[in-house]
C-alpha cells in the first residue's frame, strides 16, 4: 500500500490547527511540531494548542459586520476551530466569546486524536531542507526562524506592537455598582458596566496618564496596532478619547440613577463557569502594580483580584505581496507554505481562514489535484488572501476583515440616504459572497470531504 502523503504543518496556534485538521481530514499525513508545552512566547501561558492571548471574543457574529460575514463562510467551509467555539460560547451579545480553556483543549484533543496527525514537541529554527512544509507560528515568530523565513522570501520582516486586556475575577466585582445590562437592551444582559461620574472619569484618565509604564523594548507608538492601541495610548489623544472609544456611554442606563452615566467601564464573561471577566478596550502595557492602582479606581473594581494581567509584545510578519501566491505558497519555492498573522492578516478569525485555505491547498497539491482551492475576491475570506498576495504601491500592514476589501459590486446601491446605501451595499455584499462559498463548496475538488 502506498503510504499518504506528508505534510509538516510549523505551529499549533489557531492557523496551523486548522491547517492541520484540513489537510489530515483530506487524507494527508500530517505531522504538527509546537514547541508547546515545554516552551511559550511571551505573551503565551496555557500548554494546549490554539490558545486565545488578547481577547476571549472573535468579535460580531452577525453577517453584517465583517468578522461575522468571515465566520459565516467559515461554517459553510467546514471549520474545525469555528465548529469548537461555537460549542464552547459564553454569553457576549451578539459577539461570538468562548471559554478559553475549553476552546483551546477541545481544538488539542480532536488534533491528538486524529490518526492522521502525528504531534511533536520541538522549536524550529531552520526551514527544513525538503518536504512540503507549512508555516503558521504566528506573531510572536522571532529569533533564528523568522531570520530564516525573512532570507528565504529575499525581504525586510515588518513589526508591530500588540497589547493584551487584563482580566478580574467576578467575585471581587462589586454588583452593587457594576450593572448588567447590554448596549440599548439589545439581546440579553450579558455586560457588566462600571459607570464613572464626570469627576471619576477626570481622576481616572489622570491616573493612567501618569502611570508608570513597562518598558517594551523598541517600542514605538506609531508601530502599535490601531485595533489593540494600548488605553494609555489612547488617552494620551485628548481628555475625551475614551468616553467615546471602548467607554463610550451610549445606549446604557445606571439602574442606580435612572441616567446615562458619563462613562462606562465595560467586562465582558471570559469562561464558561462565569468566574472571570475581560476588561473590554483595556489593553495596557502599564507596569502590574500601577494596573491594580488605577484600574481600581473604576467604580466596581474598587477590591478587583486580577487573574491576569494585561501586557504587551512585538509582533512580527513577513513582507508578503508579490513573494506569497493567494494558495499561500512562496511563489519562489511552492513547497514552503504560509498561514495565519505570520502572512499579515490580523485577528483570530482572519488566521482561522488563511490556516483552513491552505491546509486545503497543501492537501490537494500533495494528493495531486490539478486545480487549487481558491475563493475569490467577492468573499471575505478570498479578499483577505488577496490583499496579502497582491504588491501594491501601499505600505504594507495587518489588516483585519472588512468590506472595503471585497470587489466592487457589478450593480451600485440605488438607495438616496448614505446610510441606506451602506446597508444595501453590505446586504447586496453578503449575499454575493455566501453564494459564492457555496458554489465553491459544491463545485471545488477539495469537497465533500
Amino acid at each position: 500500500m502506498t503510504a499518504a502523503p506528508h505534510l509538516t504543518v510549523v505551529g499549533a496556534g489557531l492557523a496551523g490547527s486548522e491547517a492541520a485538521w484540513q489537510a489530515a481530514s483530506r487524507g494527508v499525513r500530517v505531522t504538527l511540531v509546537d514547541m508547546k508545552p515545554g516552551r511559550t512566547s511571551p505573551a503565551h501561558r496555557e500548554p494546549a494548542f490554539a490558545e486565545l492571548v488578547c481577547s476571549n471574543s472573535l468579535r460580531s457574529d452577525s453577517v453584517e459586520h465583517a468578522a461575522g460575514l468571515l465566520k459565516a463562510e467559515l461554517r459553510q467551509l467546514g471549520s474545525l476551530l469555528i465548529r469548537v467555539a461555537d460549542g464552547v460560547r459564553v454569553p457576549a451579545g451578539s459577539a461570538l466569546a468562548v471559554d478559553r480553556q475549553a476552546f483551546s483543549g477541545r481544538v488539542t484533543a480532536a488534533l491528538r486524536e486524529h490518526p492522521l496527525i502525528t504531534v511533536k514537541e520541538d522549536l524550529v529554527e531552520e526551514i527544513p531542507g525538503s518536504g512540503v512544509v507549512l508555516f503558521a507560528t504566528g506573531p510572536l515568530t522571532d529569533g533564528a526562524l523568522f531570520a530564516a523565513l525573512t532570507r528565504r522570501l529575499g525581504t525586510d520582516g515588518l513589526a508591530f506592537y500588540d497589547a493584551v486586556a487584563p482580566i478580574v475575577e467576578a467575585d471581587s466585582i462589586n454588583q452593587e455598582i457594576a450593572f448588567r445590562q447590554s448596549r440599548y437592551e439589545r439581546g440579553e444582559a450579558d455586560y457588566l458596566n462600571c459607570p464613572l461620574d464626570r469627576e471619576q472619569y477626570n481622576l481616572f484618565v489622570r491616573e493612567l496618564l501618569a502611570a508608570r509604564r513597562a518598558e517594551v523594548h523598541g517600542f514605538e507608538d506609531r508601530l502599535v496596532f490601531e485595533g489593540c492601541m494600548p488605553i494609555e495610548t489612547m488617552a494620551a489623544r485628548g481628555e475625551d478619547t475614551l468616553r467615546f472609544g471602548p467607554l463610550r456611554p451610549v445606549g446604557l442606563r445606571d439602574p442606580r440613577s435612572g441616567r446615562r452615566p458619563w462613562a462606562v467601564v465595560q467586562l465582558r464573561q471570559d469562561d464558561a463557569a462565569d468566574s472571570l471577566y475581560n476588561l473590554v478596550g483595556f489593553q495596557t502595557r502599564l507596569a502590574f502594580p500601577e494596573q491594580e492602582r488605577v484600574f481600581r479606581l473604576i467604580p466596581g473594581l474598587e477590591q478587583a483580584v486580577f487573574a491576569r494581567h494585561g501586557v504587551m509584545h512585538r509582533n512580527s510578519y513577513l513582507r508578503s505581496p508579490g513573494q506569497i501566491d493567494v494558495a499561500c505558497r512562496l511563489i519562489r519555492e511552492p513547497r514552503l507554505r504560509f498561514a495565519g498573522q505570520l502572512t499579515g492578516v490580523e485577528g483570530y478569525v482572519e488566521s482561522i481562514a488563511s490556516g483552513l485555505v491552505a491546509g486545503i491547498n497543501a492537501a490537494l497539491d500533495l494528493l495531486g489535484r490539478q486545480s487549487s482551492f481558491l475563493p475569490g475576491p467577492e468573499t471575505m475570506t478570498g479578499a483577505l488572501l488577496h490583499y496579502v498576495a497582491n504588491p501594491t504601491d501601499r505600505d504594507f500592514a495587518p489588516m483585519n476583515a472588512n468590506f472595503g476589501l471585497l470587489s466592487p459590486l457589478a450593480e451600485m446601491p440605488s438607495a438616496r440616504g448614505r446610510k441606506q446605501r451602506r446597508e444595501e451595499r453590505i446586504q447586496a455584499q453578503v449575499a454575493r459572497s455566501l453564494e459564492s462559498i457555496r458554489q465553491l463548496v459544491a463545485e471545488s475538488a477539495a469537497f465533500p470531504l
